[in-house]
């Protein structure tokens, strides 16, 4: 039986690079997993890679018919926007192991569906000063800079990650990844997978 290695983090934590180092070394072989969100698309995006970008019928027909594993809605400053993972055939344990990224919320309702011994956590951090100071370089790079609903990520984090819910879900202090140099925290990544897998 494989299993999901998941990423998640803070924002500005170095998660999408991460991934894609990860996804895209030969060695680890890990399929991916495109998620679905109804938010717009941010400059250097594109549909189907970082996200299946979509709308509210598609997810409303999604839980219809019963194929929706998780769904998070934030309320931010451009209305409500929605992350979900689906059940429409990326997933086959059976088949090898994947690498995924979302939220603590998303990685909790994943452990539910598939079993814990199935989801492995890459739980990556940062010191809060040099996370702000990151999040502000990327937002400069869009073409319309969204600095309010940067502002409301950053600070709802603090509620999303706080102590108490890390705890809930058994990632301990031990267990989290400080990402200070992006290669050396790949590596660090890339023994915890092929430790995992054996």
């Amino acid at each position: 039986m494989g299993m999901i290695f998941y990423i998640m983090g803070k924002s500005a934590s170095g998660k999408d690079s991460l991934f894609r180092i990860l996804k895209e070394d030969p060695e680890l072989g890990l399929k991916t997993v495109v998620m679905y969100t109804t938010r717009p698309m941010r400059e250097g995006e594109a549909d189907g890679r970082e996200y299946f970008f979509t709308d509210e019928a598609v997810k409303e027909a999604f839980l219809a018919e019963g194929k929706m594993i998780e769904c998070r809605t934030y309320q931010t400053i451009h209305g409500p926007w929605s992350y979900f993972t689906a059940r429409d055939g990326q997933i086959d344990l059976s088949q090898g192991n994947y690498l995924m990224m979302g939220t603590l919320e998303s990685y909790a309702k994943m452990q539910e569906f598939y079993g814990p011994e199935q989801i492995i956590p890459l739980y990556i951090q940062v010191e809060d000063g040099e996370r702000l100071s990151r999040a502000l370089a990327r937002e400069k790079q869009q073409k319309a800079p969204h600095y309010a609903e940067m502002c409301r990520r950053f600070l709802a984090d603090e509620e999303d990650f706080s102590e108490e819910k890390l705890l809930k879900v058994g990632i301990t202090p031990s267990m989290r990844i400080e990402n200070i140099h992006l290669e050396e925290t790949a590596q660090r990544c890339k023994a915890m997978i092929r430790q995992r897998k054996g």
